[in-house]
């Protein structure tokens, strides 16, 4: 080979080794870096693939179990309140069985028939209020909402707005609209009055209607007045709770204004649900104070739920739970349904010596209503854990198939790493050695 100083093919064969080996160590350090044998697709684009579609299947077999969990806390309420409900029934058994015996009189069995109704609408206000995240689990909830459509202007209760002091208004799921047994609930309402009473008192009273039965609740609200005890200040708010109704308002700094301006007229002329002069102002139109009801279908009792216990969309992937009310409308009707219900024993269900005999039996058959329903949620529970014991099982052999994959065995890349070191070591020591092979050259021209 011819020896010349314009081309160095040693350094430049020195100097390709060189890059490549720097290359390659470059990509073991990634990869010792990441912890992963596929750091991008030139890697392994086929494992690159399939380890993401495992790592995706993994993520959401890890939400299913989550899923899984959540079922069955949902299902321990509902056992929960079907234990309850089992313990007032045992009660409800026993005051039967006692108003039965010929040796009580009609007065006694009246305060046993007294006690044996309140448990009955126990059952239904447990059965109405156990819920899990607002979905009912053993009855039909507060099937009512407030039809907010009115407070818009020309409707019933276009009054009730925050110009007049009135923010917001809330029901709870067992409040007095609640009772109505119409599916119709249209024609229930309520209606806001604040008047001036002798004495300098100015009374709020709202007036509740379900199917034609009155109820009503009064607050006195006379320190709600400006200057007064707990007036509401600008940008602030208040609550006022009627219990009783199960219902309540959200008031704003204009309610004082309200209040202030009713109390300063004694005359009456200026009670808020008066058509003549409210705030101060005559021919203020403050009547339009009603707020009908309207049907609220999203707290009925479902027929079933199902949940997602697994990463796919098929119909296996979905585990269906059937839910049973347990109210008294239901409990003791029996397994066809056909039979006298606990809510078909009436008012006077045990105030007689032959009713509560009957009442026994009716009891009896509810206590097997209720253990089946329960049956049922427990035998969801058992599936339920078999399924989250399945979920781990396959999360576990998901991962690791996916592990063998993508995951870098790093004592075999410590080693290769080492190797490349060495040899980007040795083609630095070798480009400078080709580097100095020009340099011989100079001393034929001395």
């Amino acid at each position: 080979m011819a020896l010349n100083i314009i081309s160095n093919y040693a350094a430049n064969v020195a100097h390709r080794n060189l890059s490549a080996s720097d290359e390659m160590a470059t990509r073991s350090l990634s990869k010792l870096s990441s912890g992963t044998r596929v750091v991008s697709a030139r890697d392994d684009a086929a494992s690159m693939a399939i380890g993401a579609r495992l790592n995706a299947t993994t993520q959401a077999l890890k939400t299913a179990t989550v899923n899984v969990g959540q079922a069955n806390s949902m299902l321990q309420i509902a056992d929960g309140g079907m234990a309850t409900i089992d313990d007032i029934l045992v009660r409800m058994k026993t005051l039967a069985v006692q108003a039965s015996s010929g040796n009580l009189s009609d007065t006694e069995r009246g305060f046993l028939n007294d006690e044996f109704t309140e448990l009955r609408d126990e059952i239904d206000r447990i059965a109405s209020s156990t819920n899990f995240n607002g979905i009912q689990l053993l009855g039909d909830g507060g099937d009512v909402a407030i039809n907010f459509g009115d407070l818009a202007t020309g409707g019933s209760g276009a009054a009730l707005t925050p110009v007049n002091g009135f923010d917001n208004f809330a029901i709870t799921d067992n409040n007095y609209w609640a009772t109505d047994t119409d599916s119709d609930v249209t024609d229930n309402n309520f209606e806001v009055d604040i008047d001036y009473a002798a004495g300098g008192q100015v009374i709020m009273t709202v007036n509740a209607t379900v199917d034609g039965d009155n109820r009503s609740q009064s607050i006195d609200v006379t320190d709600y007045a400006s200057g007064g005890t707990t007036a509401i200040g600008a940008g602030e708010n208040a609550t006022l709770n009627f219990d009783e109704l199960g219902l309540s308002f959200t008031v704003n700094t204009n309610f004082s204004a309200s209040v202030s301006s009713i109390a300063a007229d004694n005359t009456g002329a200026s009670n808020f649900g008066s058509d003549t002069t409210f705030n101060g102002v005559t021919g203020n139109d403050s009547s339009a104070n009603i707020v009908n009801m309207s049907a609220d279908n999203g707290q009925q009792l479902a027929t079933s739920i199902e949940f997602q216990v697994g990463g796919g969309n098929t119909a296996n992937d979905r585990l269906s739970i059937n839910l049973t009310s347990v109210d008294s409308d239901t409990l003791g009707s029996g397994s066809s349904g056909s039979e006298t219900s606990l809510e078909d024993l009436g008012a006077n269900a045990i105030n007689t010596a032959a009713g509560a005999q009957n009442a026994v039996e009716v009891v009896t058959r509810a206590i097997d209503d209720l253990q089946r329903a329960r049956a049922a949620i427990g035998t969801s529970q058992n599936r339920l854990d078999f399924a989250g014991q399945n979920l781990a099982s396959t999360q576990e052999n998901t991962e690791s198939a996916r592990s063998t994959l993508m995951d870098l065995d790093v004592a075999a890349e410590m080693t290769a790493f080492t190797s490349k070191q060495i040899l980007v070591q040795s083609g630095v020591a070798m480009l400078a050695q080709a580097n100095q092979m020009p340099q011989n050259l100079l001393r034929l021209l001395q």
